[in-house]
């Protein structure tokens, strides 16, 4: 795997009549470039897997027309798109309509950059990168709202507001539940957070924290079962209804996008990164591996929750996030922070705390939020029934 450090150090000897800091900005556009080209094919070969695991999860085929086991079909999709005429409501805001679909590419391509892929990852190592993968991630409410309100559309924009509403909601007990780790780590960097879990990954000493910024991160996605705010019966297609040609391609490229780096970023915040599983370090696999390795298993989770699990209603999505993830995050931080003043070295007890409280969390919330009214009843035969004949 070729880093920007090892890029930028084969340049300055290739172009050593050049300034510096020329070929530093000459490096990072390569990389830059490269990148992006890397990810849109990602994503285009992730549309086609995607709908080959719904179609067998729910007993259908999926696409298998355009060559074998339709795997042309991203490309027959990429065309259709582009020959499709390009519509702007007349009503609309013009240059926000248009703006809003580049804002949501630019910043879910912009998050890619500062994975760590490897301990000298050159972005990932800045001390705040977590931080400004946060921030990054927020502004998508903003390109949300903005495709909304531009269109001029009712529905549109309710769909903007039940997205805006529910990504503002659920990115709180999302940062909340990365707390502990940035405690446990020392760090805000994310090569520093890998570094952190050399030993033990945070999956394991934070399952409370772990399971609260995954479904958090679900929301964020907007993904079933919290895709209300594109509910077709009611909303049509949500913020994008007004969308088509390109302009509809592009948001869906950055949704199917979301999952491929919500995973990665699991991977790297409780899963350890490129770090080797201790019982199989021994292995020469190299640390890019397993990296993509602990990603496609968290994406094939991703993807078996989207398949299975059915649509929420909006009241149960804003519920959930206030009622259940705030207080599991604010739990989680809590723990961790006595943990660390009272058990720092003894990562055994804390692994037995951490699992204890996370069983009995999910159970007394599954049994307080849980909808025992729903349970059918015992069946009673009609009196107008003739049982004995």
């Amino acid at each position: 795997m070729i880093s920007f450090n090892t890029l930028n150090l084969f340049l300055v000897d290739l172009l050593s009549f050049l300034p510096d800091k020329l070929v530093f900005t000459i490096s990072g556009l390569i990389m830059s470039v490269a990148i992006c080209t890397f990810l849109i094919g990602l994503g285009s070969v992730y549309t086609w897997f995607e709908r080959r695991v719904i179609a067998r999860f729910q007993n259908r085929s999926g696409p298998n027309r355009w060559g074998p086991f339709g795997i042309l079909q991203p490309i027959a999709d990429a065309v259709k798109l582009l020959i499709k005429e390009d519509i702007i409501p007349a009503t609309a805001d013009k240059m926000v309509f248009i703006a809003a679909p580049i804002i949501f590419l630019c910043t879910t391509l912009l998050v890619y950059a500062f994975l760590p892929l490897g301990i000298d990852s050159q972005l990932g190592n800045i001390n705040v990168a977590l931080l400004f993968v946060l921030g990054i991630t927020s502004v998508n409410a903003l390109s949300v709202f903005m495709a909304g309100w531009a269109s001029r559309n009712k529905y549109a924009t309710l769909g903007a507001i039940r997205a805006v509403a529910m990504l503002i909601s659920y990115e709180v007990p999302m940062s909340i539940s990365l707390m502990g780790i940035v405690m446990v780590s020392q760090s805000l960097s994310l090569v520093g957070i890998v570094s952190a879990q050399s030993n033990i990954p945070f999956i394991i000493l934070q399952p409370l924290g772990a399971i609260t910024f995954m479904i958090a991160a679900i929301a964020e996605m907007s993904r079933a079962p919290f895709d209300m705010i594109e509910s077709e019966s009611e909303l049509i297609g949500g913020y994008i209804t007004e969308y088509a040609g390109m302009k509809f391609a592009v948001f869906q490229l950055s949704e199917f996008l979301a999952p491929i780096f919500t995973a990665s970023l699991f991977t790297v915040l409780f899963l350890g990164g490129s770090n080797p599983l201790k019982f199989l370090e021994f292995l020469p696999i190299p640390g890019i591996l397993w990296f993509a390795s602990k990603s496609f298993v968290i994406t094939a989770i991703l993807l078996w929750f989207r398949s299975t699990w059915p649509r929420l209603r909006i009241d149960q999505i804003m519920g959930f996030a206030w009622k259940v993830l705030m207080p599991a995050a604010i739990l989680n931080t809590l723990l961790v922070g006595l943990e660390l003043v009272f058990i720092r070295d003894n990562y055994i007890l804390q692994i037995i705390i951490n699992m204890l409280i996370f069983v009995v969390f999910i159970y007394l919330i599954a049994n307080i939020l849980g909808q025992k009214r729903l349970k059918l009843k015992e069946p009673v035969p009609s009196e107008l029934a003739n049982m004995d004949a």
